[in-house]
């Protein structure tokens, strides 16, 4: 049988008792929104309930503090990356687009064009780097 996350064994428990989370978490003294966080695998009782929670739930401290730990969330590392990518890719092209765009309209005078030319090499050297480090 695999192992169940605290936060299973307290839903099931609580459930197998007939209680509501409304109603362990007033015999707790904490909120039902509490409860449904420790059932959700979002937070953990804290230490001071733990004695009492399960002593409602008719199993030892050590037991519930034994359940399976849930692997922590995918860190969202992967997605941030993706992110960065795009905007080190985007940007360059969109200031390269915006001095040709600006300097044929003859809105951009020479100093805000080479500053904007700047921040878009910057951005590829650092896009550079990034790749280099992988």
């Amino acid at each position: 049988m695999a192992e169940r996350s605290m936060g299973e064994l307290i839903c099931a428990l609580r459930k197998e008792k007939g209680l509501t989370q409304r109603e362990l978490a007033e015999k707790l003294n904490v909120t039902d929104k509490a409860v449904s966080k420790w059932e959700r695998n979002l937070s953990c009782p804290d230490l001071g309930s733990i004695p009492a929670l399960a002593d409602i739930l008719g199993l030892s401290a050590d037991a519930l503090l034994r359940a399976a730990k849930v692997p922590e969330p995918a860190s969202k590392t992967g997605q941030a990356a993706k992110i960065r990518d795009a905007v080190l890719k985007a940007l360059p092209l969109a200031m390269g687009v915006a001095v040709i765009v600006s300097s044929i309209l003859g809105a951009l005078d020479w100093n805000s064009g080479l500053r904007m030319l700047g921040i878009g090499l910057v951005c590829l050297a650092l896009r550079a780097f990034i790749q280099d480090e992988k």
